[in-house]
């Protein structure tokens, strides 16, 4: 008896004039195109600048004679506000593998957790470690169904397999590059030009690491969006290991010396 008066009333048409139901708002096809419906009634979107964050950050890595070199700052920023200076912008993915982060601090956190998580059902079922080609495509893959949904992320997969050293350049749009070297991020430019400069064969881990970490310092002066600490990692034969994590303000004054006239 229940049920049927529910399904009558589920087929009970408005009566003319009657307001209709109240029902939340929802966007059209595609990418959302806000943070919050709009007001019941809204014709098209509101006034105003509305929330659209700009995100900035410099990461950078290089390969060379001994391995990868990844140098990554550490502030957060949504729009002009500083929201951290201590973000982990390095996600170790296994032993051998790392991931940058650049974009949406929760897009690159999210897809390189999870290609960490298919990365060891990988070694499990091969009895082998993944290497940095197939973990690159495994996470280009998994981010190319959600183009054009409103991702953000910039990331390089950097590590060691059997191969030799290996660098891939993943975006949001399913990209995939291989290269010798990358920069990512609003900062880019001018670690770019730090290391055109100093980039060059038969350097050691610690002139490579040394580089690394300038050319993110001087991102760091440049860039209002950059700043915080210097994080270094080195990827080699036996794995990776962090190499140094140095505060911007404690670089600026090391720098200072070395340049000041004798």
């Amino acid at each position: 008896m229940a049920l049927a008066s529910v399904l009558r009333a589920s087929e009970r048409r408005e009566a003319p004039g009657a307001p209709p139901a109240l029902g939340a708002p929802r966007d059209g096809p595609g990418p959302p195109q806000g943070l919050a419906a709009p007001p019941r009634g809204a014709q098209g979107p509101l006034p105003g600048p509305g929330l659209h964050m700009l995100h900035g950050t410099t990461t950078l890595a290089f390969k060379f004679e001994h391995g990868v070199v990844v140098a990554v700052d550490s502030r957060a920023t949504a729009g002009s506000y500083i929201a951290s200076q201590t973000v982990q912008k390095v996600i170790e993915i296994n032993p051998y593998l790392l991931g940058t982060m650049a974009g949406g601090a929760a897009d690159c956190s999210f897809w390189e957790r999870l290609l960490a998580r298919q990365c060891r059902v990988y070694e499990l079922r091969n009895k082998e470690p993944i290497s940095v080609a197939a973990a690159s495509k495994l996470l280009a893959n998994m981010v190319y169904q959600y183009k054009g949904m409103g991702l953000s992320m910039g990331t390089m997969i950097c590590g060691w397999d059997k191969r030799g050293p290996g660098l891939y350049y993943v975006d949001s749009e399913g990209m995939r590059v291989p290269g010798p070297a990358f920069a990512v991020g609003s900062g880019s430019t001018y670690a770019y030009g730090v290391l055109d400069r100093g980039l060059r064969g038969g350097l050691t881990v610690e002139a490579a690491c040394a580089l690394a970490r300038r050319a993110i310092y001087q991102a760091a002066r440049r860039d209002a969006y950059s700043g915080g600490r210097v994080a270094v990692y080195h990827v080699g034969p036996a794995g990776w290991r962090r190499v140094s994590a140095d505060n911007v303000a404690d670089l600026q004054e090391r720098y200072a010396g070395e340049e000041a006239p004798a």
